[in-house]
């Protein structure tokens, strides 16, 4: 049976780092829904390699600093 892993990532303390920037204007940032963003920041959700891209260059990081395979982490 394969195993699942989740994506995890680091944009919540990236928004705080970031002038404290809302979930809202994270979406509207990057054309998806505050509930994406709140999806992703709880690894329920991984976003496509565009998405990832776009959020990455919304922080002035490369994509593999904002997201990593979190082998712990999963079922």
């Amino acid at each position: 049976m394969a195993r699942k892993h989740r994506i995890g990532n680091a944009i919540r303390r990236l928004r705080f780092e970031h002038g404290e920037m809302t979930q809202q204007q994270l979406a509207d940032a990057v054309g998806v829904t505050r509930q994406t963003i709140v999806a992703m920041e709880q690894s329920k959700y991984s976003p496509s390699l565009e998405l990832a891209f776009l959020v990455a260059d919304v922080f002035g990081q490369k994509v593999d600093e904002v997201f990593w395979l979190d082998k712990e982490g999963g079922e």
